[in-house]
């Protein structure tokens, strides 16, 4: 924890209404500026408490203090400093230690989720006469089994799609750990889209997780290896852009040139690959294909990660409404995190679950057919809540959107369970 970066909190007050635990609770050790005097205290010599650790651990890391304050404190690292000195000083219960050992064992391992596709499949189906069991479960276990979505049919990317029409650039695709698995339609309409709009995509085989979880979770070595290894898949690529589809992947590839900087080397090489969001690369490069009408009602979900972390809002928002016939329309409270914050519903399952209510209660309220989120964890969280509240909700990334208006297809392809969009095409 940098005293530097600790002592510009001037204590002002503005984060605190942007805190989503300080909304929960009230209680001013868990609002950014009572963790920041926590930090103080911690670096001028007071031992890491358990009650000092766990205010940290309940912070959700969304980072919506950060564009809130007038003073600029970089509490993305500060957070991130101080889950590190958590993971290094401080000794968790024994069952905490072992469920985190689970978390992190398998959640950055594409194929060690692959590997419970087929259990996950059957307790999907089962979930409705598994209620009560799940209930009775403790909370961590309980979430992890009810946040699970219905699962598709796996989807092989080949290692290089080329551009239709005139080529306008080259980029490389990040197709991550649960997106790659969990959703893989997304990263196949993320390639489609990218094509379409004259980009000739790259998809490493070998590229693995990007280390978001490690990093936010103050796992830092292991963020670092992580990141080498994405680093280096690219570059064997021969790419220099990397398009991103999941915030929390996307926060944390643009900040690999901090994450190594003990290693100048590797930093070095990190500043050299340029990370960029979808609809934040969308943007830049500008449309030339066709957007065909699709007439539905959305509402738009910011990720922390997209919103707070990468300062991406707007872009999102323009590449829907730029569709004909797509009717946007904004979810109220929309700054506050949904509860998703990578691993916090599976660490933090109470405060999650109400902050997953929150919103889910909010995006009911908009009243669309589709719910649009650019984060798998939030897709999985909202949509949680949503079947916890006995109703549903149809969810799509924007890239689906995009790709199903592009390609002309129906709005029933969006947001239901299976192919989706790729059965859609076959049946048309």
């Amino acid at each position: 924890m940098d005293p530097e970066l600790i002592d510009d909190c001037v204590h002002c007050g503005f984060c605190l209404p942007a805190c989503p635990t300080y909304a929960l609770w009230a209680e001013e050790m868990d609002s950014p500026r009572g963790r920041i005097h926590l930090m103080k205290q911690h670096v001028e010599g007071t031992p890491l408490t358990p009650e000092m650790a766990g205010h940290f651990d309940a912070c959700l890391g969304c980072l919506a203090c950060v564009p809130a304050c007038p003073s600029g404190v970089r509490y993305d690292r500060l957070i991130e400093s101080a889950r590190a000195e958590v993971e290094r000083a401080h000794r968790r219960p024994a069952a905490e230690r072992a469920f985190r050992a689970l978390v992190f064992g398998l959640f950055p391992y594409p194929r060690r989720l692959r590997a419970l596709r087929l259990p996950l499949r059957a307790a999907t189906a089962a979930r409705p006469w598994l209620r009560p069991l799940l209930d009775r479960l403790p909370p961590r276990l309980g979430a992890l089994a009810e946040l699970a979505p219905p699962l598709p049919r796996p989807i092989r990317l080949p290692a290089r799609v080329p551009a239709r029409g005139e080529r306008r650039a080259v980029v490389g695709v990040l197709t991550g750990c649960v997106q790659r698995e969990f959703f893989p339609a997304v990263n196949a309409a993320t390639v489609r889209v990218l094509a379409m709009e004259g980009c000739e995509v790259v998809v490493p085989a070998g590229q693995g997780c990007c280390g978001a979880l490690s990093a936010h979770g103050g796992r830092t070595a292991e963020a670092a290896r992580f990141a080498r290894r994405t680093i280096a898949a690219f570059e064997r690529a021969g790419v220099d852009t990397v398009v991103v589809n999941a915030a929390g992947c996307g926060a944390t590839a643009k900040e690999y040139a901090e994450l190594l900087a003990a290693d100048p080397e590797w930093s070095a090489r990190a500043r050299r690959l340029r990370f960029a969001d979808l609809a934040e690369y969308l943007a830049e490069l500008g449309p030339v294909a066709e957007r065909h009408p699709l007439p539905i009602t959305v509402a738009y979900h910011d990720a922390c990660h997209l919103a707070h972390a990468q300062g991406v809002r707007a872009q999102p928002r323009e590449s829907l409404a730029a569709i004909p016939g797509l009717r946007l329309r904004e979810v109220p409270d929309a700054a506050m995190c949904c509860g998703s914050a990578g691993t916090y519903n599976l660490f933090q399952p109470a405060a999650a679950r109400e902050l997953g209510d929150r919103k889910a209660a909010n995006v009911l309220s908009a009243g669309a057919d589709l719910l649009v989120s650019a984060n798998p964890g939030c897709t999985m969280q909202i949509a949680s809540a949503v079947r916890r509240g006995g109703r549903d909700i149809r969810v799509a990334h924007t890239a689906e959107v995009l790709d199903a208006s592009l390609r002309g297809l129906s709005p029933a392809a969006l947001g239901r369970p299976g192919p989706g969009a790729a059965e859609e095409e076959r049946r048309s």
